[in-house]
């Protein structure tokens, strides 16, 4: 007995001993996250820090108690871009949680997933660690987008955690083909840009083949995978709501189409930026020194990821250039922009070995990275309680008040619907278009919206005023929010207006 409790003591130590850096890892993503919620609920209350959250929400609840994809109860759609992020959060209720503490546990474990596979694949790229271990370590548990997508109620963390996952598989010596497939295919679930991972796969596959490293057969695998998984996709999309797509794609590029009319290349350079606010400045010389000496070595499956990162950004600066909420659509480019900067700068440092400017660079380029960490995890904290405050303040309060004073059949028309269909228990016509497709074709087209609310017999006008102020003009305001933290950051009140039709 006593051996057996010795033998498992010295297991134990040799556990500690080997993996002590990840375990450090894995609290730190802890104590990062718990940082951010409690700022939020310092500064206000918790919640989420952005509407279309509650979207999500309000598709895993009726799928669970309605045993429906729906967003109005009893009418099928196609708002939820994500299905397999809804049905993940469909679990929470059947085990009783709450939504917020379900969702911030799930977007969590992504982070910390996400966080190990960059931990695992960027100490392979790194020949000699030593101290750079402590900034890795730093980078990929205090990125401030990072965590902000961990508790934003969203997929986001999931999706850099799936994208995360092909990746490392397609270094691998050699490459699982089959499961590469599946997960690009069940990609497609989580966000309809899945799709793009194809790009450095077939690169790959293609390379992998004239080279004769690779079968036919097994590329073969990998295409009846990812041919299988997003076979699926589209038919749930088409017997959902009669579109092979989600609304939510076609709704979003209306919207913003006005913002595609500027140059392209500064659609780019605007997309590229946001990976890059906060350490990722420091860290794209290295970024760029990976590149050149993958194009010199001809490190092909390398360039194949690099090339996705920067046409995934081309993708959105050309079909949806918005680089709201922190930028949350290209956020997904972060991972392997880090993994690549830190191994780059690893290297810069190598070549460097022995002279001064190594001890500049190991100083003074290791404390300014951890300054800049220690404070972007500050300025995001900030952020997201700022943007949690304006959330629950404005959607979240309005929707509850909508739920305990308006009339049980009243007809509300709203651009923010996620909290509204949470909370308010009443009918709605989306005016983003996201449940209401027949909206699309006039989307911001005040005149053309007029004319459908008056058709459509709308008793209630739900927004914020400047985003309609045709629609607003002359009508009763009901209810006004007053809190204070929208117009702190230059924005306004919601406002619930009663819709008048003319005689």
């Amino acid at each position: 007995m006593q051996s057996n409790v010795q033998k498992w003591r010295n297991d134990l130590k040799v556990f500690f001993s080997r993996y002590l850096l990840e375990i450090i890892f894995v609290w730190s993503c802890l104590f990062a996250s718990a940082g951010y919620l409690w700022f939020s609920a310092e500064t206000f209350r918790s919640g989420f820090p952005l509407d279309d959250a509650w979207i999500h929400q309000v598709y895993a609840r009726n799928l669970v108690e309605r045993f429906e994809w729906s967003f109005i109860p009893g009418i099928p759609s196609g708002g939820s871009t994500s299905p397999l992020w809804s049905a993940l959060l469909s679990l929470g209720y059947l085990l009783g949680l709450s939504p917020l503490i379900w969702a911030w546990t799930l977007g969590i474990i992504c982070f910390i997933g996400t966080g190990l596979l960059g931990w695992g694949w960027v100490t392979r790229l790194i020949p000699k660690k030593g101290f750079f271990l402590w900034i890795i370590l730093a980078v990929l548990a205090g990125e401030w987008h990072l965590i902000w997508a961990a508790v934003s109620g969203m997929e986001t963390c999931l999706f850099m955690f799936w994208v995360l996952m092909v990746f490392v598989l397609l270094m691998k010596t050699s490459i699982p083909w089959g499961w590469i497939g599946i997960l690009v295919g069940t990609a497609i679930w989580i966000r309809p840009d899945g799709i793009t991972l194809l790009g450095p796969v077939i690169l790959i596959g293609v390379i992998q083949l004239v080279r004769k490293n690779e079968s036919v057969k097994s590329i073969g695998k990998m295409s009846l995978g990812c041919i299988g998984f997003a076979g699926l996709y589209l038919v749930f999309n088409y017997l959902t709501h009669g579109s092979w797509l989600p609304n939510t794609f076609f709704a979003k590029q209306a919207e913003y189409a006005i913002l595609a009319q500027s140059p392209l290349l500064a659609r780019l350079i605007t997309q590229l930026q946001q990976p890059v606010i906060g350490v990722g400045i420091l860290l794209f010389p290295g970024f760029l020194y990976c590149l050149y000496t993958s194009i010199r070595g001809q490190k092909w499956r390398i360039l194949a990821i690099i090339i996705w990162i920067i046409g995934y950004a081309g993708l959105f600066a050309f079909r949806l250039p918005v680089v709201y909420q922190h930028g949350r659509y290209i956020m997904p480019v972060i991972p392997p922009l880090l993994i690549f900067g830190l191994a780059g700068s690893a290297s810069i440092s190598d070549k460097l070995r022995d002279s001064f400017w190594e001890r500049v660079l190991k100083r003074g380029w290791t404390s300014a990275t951890l300054m800049v960490i220690l404070s972007f995890y500050l300025l995001g904290a900030n952020a997201y309680a700022q943007d949690v405050a304006i959330i629950e303040s404005e959607m979240v309060t309005t929707a509850k008040w909508v739920n305990q004073n308006l009339e049980k059949d009243a007809l509300l028309a709203a651009h923010d619907i996620g909290a509204l269909g949470y909370f308010s228990n009443r009918n709605l016509i989306d005016l983003a278009g996201l449940v209401s497709p027949e909206v699309i074709p006039y989307l911001r087209d005040e005149d053309e919206l007029n004319r459908y609310l008056m058709l459509a017999g709308v008793d209630y006008l739900v927004t914020f005023p400047g985003w309609y102020p045709k629609l607003v003009q002359g009508k009763y305001l009901v209810y006004k929010t007053n809190a204070i933290f929208a117009p702190r950051q230059g924005g306004e009140n919601m406002g619930i207006y009663r819709w008048q039709q003319d005689p």
